[in-house]
């Protein structure tokens, strides 16, 4: 079965053919971005692999059934890029790997609260050019921070977990709330309630259109002012430009993020010989309160296996015949 993987980076390639050794898969690797462009690539390819930044819209899925593909199967949880609607009218099964190391991403967002709160970015540079002064250092203990975790899937529910053991005060909001996180002293409630009364707030939904955006100008305006934002998550879950005027005004104190609304054109590769033309991206970094990292929370070994072991796994499930795993339905 001859599968073309999409946005491949040589840890990809590395992962995916330790885990399909001695199975009848054969790989072609395709560096550039999945979409309407690149989709002739996948030529003579029965299924395809992509990430979190390819492209699969009415356009791109045409051109790929067009041309065979029978199988759609993404390298990641997420499955806001792929138009869902038009796959099943196309007979084009989907899959995912729903599951990979929760863990790798809910420390990562623990990496980010604590870089902000303890101002290590600032403190790692500051060594490193001679100057051990603490002024401007000053951060707040965890132990008795309200926190507030939007979304209590498996990688809230550690980030929950694990802020439980900081001796954090722990709020919650997901729509199905979850009664052993509530028995171990979570507190559920609506969103709005819990942006109001969290010193964090940390964002683990997936991006659905009533999740987009769902920390805009009035979300910033409801949180405590001087309040710390993470997103591990997905880009436009956050507003970005009312996100920079509440770090002008002082109503947002820390912003930490691992994903961007406009990613897909910035992270991945190397740019640093290059001019950033997204001006709103150049303008998060000039804040001192902001981190950013380039989508890496899910960046563990761990995680590398598991991504690989599932597809591989949906893979086989398809070439046999077999009931599909991990399929994403409209």
């Amino acid at each position: 079965m001859r599968v073309a993987a999409f946005s491949i980076k040589p840890y990809d390639t590395s992962s995916l053919a330790a885990a399909s050794v001695g199975l009848p898969i054969e790989w072609a690797w395709f560096e550039p971005r999945l979409d309407r462009h690149t989709a002739r690539l996948a030529e003579g390819a029965v299924a395809i692999n992509c990430f979190v930044n390819d492209q699969l819209d009415a356009a791109t899925l045409a051109i790929l059934a067009e041309q065979g593909v029978k199988l759609v199967t993404l390298r990641c949880a997420g499955f806001n890029q792929v138009d869902l609607a038009v796959a099943a009218r196309l007979s084009l099964p989907v899959v995912r790997v729903p599951e990979y190391s929760p863990h790798a991403v809910a420390e990562h967002t623990i990496g980010l609260v604590l870089t902000l709160d303890r101002r290590l970015h600032k403190a790692y540079n500051r060594v490193r050019d001679g100057n051990f002064s603490l002024e401007g250092l000053l951060g707040f203990d965890l132990f008795g921070r309200t926190v507030g975790v939007v979304g209590t899937g498996r990688i809230g529910r550690r980030v929950a977990e694990i802020l439980l053991g900081f001796g954090c005060r722990v709020l919650a909001y997901d729509p199905t709330p979850e009664p052993d996180l509530a028995a171990r002293g979570v507190t559920f409630m609506p969103v709005d309630e819990l942006l109001a009364a969290s010193d964090i707030v940390t964002l683990h939904c997936p991006l659905k259109p009533n999740t987009r955006h769902m920390i805009d100008a009035p979300a910033l305006a409801r949180m405590k002012r001087g309040a710390m934002l993470i997103n591990t998550s997905r880009g436009g879950l956050i507003d970005t430009p009312a996100v920079i005027e509440a770090l002008k005004t002082g109503q947002l104190g820390h912003l930490g993020l691992d994903v961007y609304e406009e990613e897909a054109d910035l992270f991945f590769d190397d740019r640093s010989s290059s001019i950033i033309h997204d001006d709103v991206f150049s303008r998060l970094l000039t804040f001192p309160n902001v981190v950013i990292t380039a989508h890496q929370a899910f960046f563990t070994q761990n995680a590398l296996d598991a991504i690989a072991s599932q597809t591989v796994r949906n893979l086989i499930h398809f070439d046999r015949g077999e009931p599909l795993e991990a399929v994403v339905r409209a």
